[in-house]
């Protein structure tokens, strides 16, 4: 296991993003957020954009996951090998890409994306899986971490309520000897400590954290009865 990895076991890791349009949306924003979590106890940060992991990098003491979102749908998160070699320049720590088994823009396969990272660096490498199969996959490719973070967002698996613990808990029975960590739609304390329970090596929490319109939103719909 990466020296980087060992760290983050048992522990929280906090993703410090803000979408397009939004009043936070802008990295020394995002920088702060990032400072004010690490206080907090997140043993590592997610950044998202060669800015904001550049500052964000430079600001916390923890380890900086970054990843390049460019686009919408499909496969979009550091969808290439371009993109994935952008984040690693700009400083993050460990290096986060759609771990899925769908089409990437550039051609290559995830498995010869990893490889060519593999040739040009030693950054610890993540993968967004939305299964079983691609957290699989991910393993035998060779990455240091696999994320359950795009469990629901494709047509792989039914969106849960909460985080999709049932693949959580595959994974980790299947991958013994990988960090597997729990991300996406950990929404409350309970969501966490349920992860946690069900093996996650660490659990990501980003919305209920970091992005207050969303946090606003919850509660005024619970004020107002809807």
């Amino acid at each position: 296991m990466h020296s980087l990895i060992e760290p983050l076991r048992g522990g929280l890791i906090v993703s410090c993003q803000a979408y397009p349009g939004e009043p936070l949306r802008h990295p020394e924003t995002m920088a702060q957020v990032a400072a004010a979590v690490t206080e907090g106890g997140a043993v590592a940060v997610r950044a998202q954009g060669l800015a904001d992991v550049q500052l964000v990098s430079a600001r916390v003491d923890v380890p900086t996951i970054g990843i390049w979102k460019d686009g919408e749908s499909g496969v979009f998160i550091t969808p290439t090998l371009r993109h994935a070699q952008a984040v690693i320049a700009a400083g993050a720590d460990i290096l986060a890409l759609d771990g899925t088994l769908r089409e990437r823009p550039d051609g290559l396969t995830f498995a010869e994306t990893v490889r060519r990272l593999r040739e040009e660096s030693d950054v610890p490498i993540m993968a967004d899986c939305d299964s079983l199969e691609s957290g699989l996959a991910a393993a035998e490719a060779g990455v240091d971490i696999v994320g359950t973070t795009l469990a629901g967002y494709t047509d792989a698996r039914p969106k849960t309520e909460g985080p999709d613990l049932e693949l959580l808990a595959e994974l980790v029975q299947r991958l013994p000897e990988t960090a597997v960590v729990a991300e996406g739609r950990i929404h409350t304390l309970d969501h966490a400590r349920a992860a946690r329970e069900a093996g996650a090596f660490a659990v990501v929490v980003g919305t209920a954290i970091t992005h207050p319109t969303s946090i606003t939103r919850w509660f005024d719909q619970a004020v107002r009865g809807s």
